[in-house]
């Protein structure tokens, strides 16, 4: 029996912080909180720093940019995944779902073909890597042949959420068409014909968008696969996806439509980097404020690993909440909206996915991270 003691930790229930606390694995599983000790375990001892769940990250495209660091340079997938995976443990990231966008011939990492191959090699590394990756499939609803590729993932088993959004120039994110133009040709390196073909493209698939989502969201949900809206921007889309089956709201644009959301039991997501920057690069809602008012139940990494425990201080530092309940917003909050029981929280009888935090100056920093009671990452600062 593989055991560990995890001594001298403020360990962070979901309703308290126990001071001077203990936790003790066994067998990936968390056996005990409080023991007096165990003369088989390995000792750690956390000199006071915090001891967390297991960061619980629903929504990363990191992986895009490890593939594809620049416009058309691809590296191997293999490669690109061991670097993200490594990057999320050392993050305090035991459960990342990797955000793979399905929109047809965008630009290279979101090539439907490539998109689809990236998910079966997550699928494929699954619990083999250092944490939990799982795969989080993006349907942009104006493509109408990534329909059947995403369906037949899901049948296979490679699909663990999938969301459905609508980047076209004049709604969601993209207010307006010179917003898609410019993010398109400073995010993507395309020329501004390139980009302007691209928002027509976008515009013309508007026919039949309605029943393909409806058509998605039910094989999804038939499947027990989480399902998700992105950059909701309206009470009424909210109600509409609602109605469908749509069970969380990524990024909403405004306070009003996150309120919606949270009023008819939608999980709310915001970016962990629109918390540390002090607001969103799009121009949408501030995710503090969504967090001030109630209104938003988790945060995301979005597009960087390590905002995540990051925004979790400065949430504590910037609202009322507790310790337990900032970190609430990237644990047990996230996996109860993607229906994981066995994680999320410090409890007897859960997967032992625990994260400890230190600090390097100011900044909170992950010293130790358990993923199924493996010790993934130990780093010391002076």
């Amino acid at each position: 029996m593989h055991a560990t003691y995890i001594t001298r930790a403020r360990v962070v229930l979901p309703d308290t912080v126990l001071e001077n606390s203990a936790v003790l694995i066994e067998d990936g599983l968390i056996a005990a909180i409080e023991p007096a000790g165990s003369h088989r375990a390995q000792v750690v001892d956390l000199q006071g720093q915090w001891l967390m769940p297991g960061l619980v990250d629903l929504h990363c495209d990191a992986i895009e940019k490890e593939t594809e660091p620049r416009a058309s340079v691809l590296f191997p997938l293999d490669f690109a995944l061991a670097q993200v995976d490594r990057r999320n443990a050392m993050s305090g990231i035991t459960t990342p779902y990797h955000a793979l966008s399905f929109s047809n011939k965008e630009w290279g990492v979101r090539n439907n073909e490539t998109a689809a191959e990236l998910a079966r090699a997550i699928h494929a590394l699954g619990k083999q890597g250092l944490v939990d990756n799982r795969v989080h499939l993006r349907y942009e609803i104006t493509d109408p042949k990534a329909l059947p590729l995403i369906e037949a993932l899901i049948d296979a088993g490679a699909v663990d959420m999938v969301s459905v959004m609508d980047h076209s120039p004049g709604q969601g994110q993209f207010k307006s068409l010179e917003s898609y133009l410019q993010y398109m040709m400073g995010n993507h390196g395309m020329d501004r014909a390139q980009a302007e073909q691209a928002a027509q493209i976008k515009l013309d698939g508007a026919q039949g968008a309605v029943e393909r989502v409806e058509r998605l969201i039910a094989h999804a949900r038939r499947a027990g696969v989480a399902t998700a809206s992105h950059d909701d921007d309206s009470v009424q889309r909210i109600d509409a996806l609602r109605k469908l089956g749509v069970a969380i709201s990524e990024f909403p644009i405004n306070l009003d439509t996150a309120k919606a959301a949270a009023s008819c039991g939608l999980a709310t997501i915001l970016g962990a980097p629109n918390v540390l920057r002090g607001g969103s690069q799009s121009g949408s809602m501030r995710a503090i404020d969504g967090i001030r008012a109630g209104v938003t139940r988790c945060l995301c990494s979005d597009y960087q690993p390590s905002t995540l425990m990051a925004a979790v201080f400065t949430v504590l530092e910037q609202s009322d909440l507790t310790m337990p309940q900032a970190a609430a917003l990237v644990t047990c909050n996230p996996a109860q909206a993607a229906g994981l029981a066995d994680r999320g929280r410090i409890q007897v009888g859960l997967r032992a996915d625990l994260t400890a935090v230190g600090r390097q100056g100011r900044l909170p920093q992950p010293s130790h991270v358990w993923s199924a009671g493996r010790l993934v990452c130990a780093t010391r600062y002076p």
